[in-house]
């Protein structure tokens, strides 16, 4: 039997972007992942993870990653029809066509984990899969430990292009870190296509700039 593990990494952040993984492997090679000792991706340190992500690969019969852009985040937010679960629902199930597991483990980002499996078996080919969807699926099932590790490496990966390519660091991506917010303040029309201008905070810094404009006038 083949078994896939789907998790992301990414959903939060301002900046950069938000990376689907799914990682597909004989269900009898799932001891191996064990015996590395694959755990969900917020429980390693980046030197853990990357060491992890190469052995990763070399177990995994397949996997596919997706990186969807800030503004791809932004399209679905600002949609009538999406939302960021349907977004990523949608790249679970490019995920599921092109890996064709067997049975297919999923870490979901709903609260109704129903209405999420419902809309995503819509979208899948294979009408026989075994589909599990589960909170927290990424600390529970090693296959989606293993997907999770290779999408928070990518991420990082590319938050370090995105550093190089402007020449400033702006810390993690996330509004926890002050770096970030700093940067967001400062940058935020320097550097239109990193930021997810959909988010909270983003139309924040924008509106208290314009409002100073205003007062300013």
């Amino acid at each position: 039997m083949l078994i896939c593990g789907i998790e992301e990494a990414g959903r939060g952040p301002v900046i950069g972007p938000l990376v689907m993984c799914g990682v597909l492997i004989k269900e009898e090679d799932e001891d191996k992942l064990k015996n590395i000792k694959v755990k969900d991706s917020k429980l390693l340190t980046p030197n853990q993870r990357e060491r992890l992500y190469f052995k990763i690969k070399k177990i995994a019969k397949r996997y596919k990653l997706i990186l969807l852009q800030p503004y791809e985040v932004d399209e679905a937010l600002n949609s009538d029809s999406m939302n960021l679960n349907w977004l990523e629902a949608d790249n679970m199930a490019k995920i599921i066509n092109e890996l064709k597991p067997d049975k297919a483990y999923i870490d979901c980002p709903s609260n109704n984990i129903k209405k999420f499996v419902e809309y995503l078996k819509k979208k899948i080919e294979k009408k026989n899969i075994d589909l599990v969807a589960e909170h927290k699926a990424d600390v529970k099932y090693p296959v989606v430990s293993a997907a999770s590790i290779l999408a928070k490496v990518t991420r990082d990966w590319e938050i370090e292009k995105i550093k190089k390519k402007i020449k400033q660091d702006f810390g993690s991506g996330y509004t926890s870190d002050p770096r970030t917010v700093k940067f967001l303040k400062e940058n935020y029309e320097k550097y239109p296509d990193i930021f997810r201008k959909s988010w909270i905070s983003f139309k924040t810094v924008v509106n208290n700039k314009n409002q100073r404009k205003l007062e300013d006038f």
